[in-house]
């Protein structure tokens, strides 16, 4: 306990015992979950306890849909009647509290997901700045729809208005920051809520509960624990959700649909996963490639859908490549995410290492090699990245999304090898392409445009800046998020029309000069 910094040490449990419902943090009596850190506290290596979760079943996911459901009362709730200014008020409320437990939710991070210092941290102000973001960016949304348009006789009132009810599903990597990319904009636009946050990263969401309790109406944020196939496996079953928002796995994504007797009603907001190739041309500038290459491959242990998982480098550089890069792999330094300069930190899941040595070992078998000498290397919560050569089609590791620290290399000497394999894999998120000469970039970014929705160039994949569109072609994504397209994914235009005459124009008039519809409104916000 010594070495662990004073602020970061777990000095009591956290046994969480309550639950947002209708309003009321509820108190949960029933069975709990227990909820561990692979970090240890002690010399001799054992995993924490932080503490303990409620395990809820069926009752408790339907109460909180029917609390969600009165909420939205068809439309008619306050919530999605409430003035624009009103709802702005209530999410500036929020965040404000949501600040003052910065250090608490920093903490949690650290040693729930095992995200170092530095990138916990900037998880918690990106996403404070997010919500400053989305809240600037509905007002302006207010404002651009402040107006009538009008086509031949016919006058037109255009505004997005809410969907109904979203049931908001987040990822263990991102437990705040992608989460409340969901959870944000579906609220701020006027819908109602059921959240239930990920297995791991799930006891960081509790100092924010009063918060969302008393910022926004009863029934409007609903937090729930427990497994997703307890919970959202019956609300979704009821057929009464409107949107799935859900960061994850598609095969989690395509189950919870399938669940939906009517899923032509259900709009589906999905980040899912990826394969994000790196493309490495024989001109690429090797050292800034390798930085980008090292960041993109190993940040948060290469647990994020931007990650790059695979790479593909010229024939003509690869040995220097795969020697330089390999020993940059070897130097990175593996700590408590706490330790200054530490770039691998303790993986959160406990079965995650022997997973990886799976891929390794598959690799191994048909041919790869471990071009890094500490590649593969055994801690008790960690396996150290291993950069394999060469890696073929058939290995797992080129197939799956390993989403951990293995790096697959792939040589090639002709363009088209990579572009066909982006063109048949199942995703299409991001690649990053590395080379310097104009007339071999431009055709390749105009093809690569048409296979992923974001490409990278001299730059390793990434989200943000979250203003930018953050999508995916086939199984990586559906619909858009960014502070922008956020707000549209979890809205739909609707409008007011009539005929230009001398009673619908006297009408119009007098509603706008009373002020008594929220909808039918030229004011102006500030």
């Amino acid at each position: 306990m010594n070495t662990i910094p004073k602020d970061f040490q777990i000095t009591s449990k956290i046994h969480h015992n309550t639950y947002l419902v209708n309003g009321e943090l509820k108190k949960w009596n029933g069975s709990t979950t227990e909820v561990s850190s692979t970090i240890s506290s002690t010399d001799e290596y054992k995993p924490t306890v932080l503490g303990s979760i409620p395990d809820m079943g069926e009752p408790e996911a339907l109460g909180a849909l029917d609390a969600a459901l009165a909420a939205y009362n068809q439309g008619q709730g306050v919530w999605p009647t409430m003035k624009v200014k009103d709802r702005i008020e209530c999410m500036e409320s929020f965040v404000k509290k949501m600040i003052t437990k910065r250090d608490e939710v920093v903490k949690l991070l650290m040693w729930e997901i095992g995200k170092s210092l530095p990138d916990s941290q900037k998880e918690f102000d990106r996403t404070v700045e997010y919500i400053y973001d989305t809240i600037e960016d509905y007002k302006q949304l207010d404002r651009d729809s402040a107006k009538f348009h009008k086509s031949g006789d016919v006058y037109a009132h255009i505004r997005r208005g809410p969907l109904g009810v979203v049931l908001c599903l987040g990822p263990y990597n991102y437990p705040l920051n992608e989460t409340f990319a969901l959870l944000i904009p579906a609220i701020i636009m006027g819908n109602t809520t059921v959240f239930k946050p990920a297995k791991h990263g799930v006891l960081l969401i509790t100092p924010l509960l009063e918060a969302f309790q008393s910022s926004f109406p009863k029934g409007v944020v609903n937090i729930l624990f427990g497994r997703g196939r307890a919970v959202a496996a019956p609300i979704m079953k009821t057929g009464k959700v409107d949107v799935l928002a859900l960061i994850g796995n598609s095969k989690s994504a395509n189950a919870l649909q399938e669940q939906h007797p009517k899923s032509n009603r259900l709009r589906l907001v999905l980040g899912l996963e990826a394969k994000n190739p790196a493309i490495i041309l024989p001109d690429a500038d090797l050292d800034l490639t390798i930085d980008e290459v090292i960041a993109g491959t190993t940040s948060f242990n290469g647990q994020r859908c931007t990650a790059l998982k695979v790479v593909y480098v010229h024939e003509d550089i690869k040995e220097e490549f795969l020697k330089r890069f390999s020993e940059r792999v070897d130097a990175l330094k593996f700590g408590n995410p706490w330790e200054e300069g530490a770039k691998l930190t303790p993986l959160p899941e406990p079965s995650k290492p022997a997973y990886i040595q799976e891929l390794i070992d598959d690799a191994l078998a048909k041919g790869a090699t471990i071009k890094n000498k500490k590649g593969g290397i055994h801690s008790d919560n960690y396996i150290w990245p291993a950069v394999l050569y060469p890696v073929s089609k058939d290995m797992r590791v080129y197939e799956e999304e390993q989403f951990g620290p293995v790096i697959p290399v792939l040589s090639f000497k002709d363009i088209e090898e990579p572009l066909d394999d982006m063109a048949e894999s199942n995703y299409g998120q991001q690649v990053s392409l590395f080379g310097k000469d104009v007339y071999t970039l431009s055709p390749l970014i105009d093809t690569l445009a048409n296979l992923v929705c974001r490409v990278n160039l001299n730059s390793s994949c990434q989200r943000g800046p979250d203003v930018y569109p953050f999508t995916g072609r086939k199984d990586s994504a559906q619909a858009t998020l960014s502070v922008h397209d956020a707000l549209r994914s979890f809205s739909i235009r609707t409008f007011v029309a009539f005929k230009d005459n001398e009673l619908n124009n006297e009408t119009i008039e007098q509603l706008l000069d009373a002020k008594v519809s929220n909808f039918l409104s030229t004011d102006y916000i500030l």
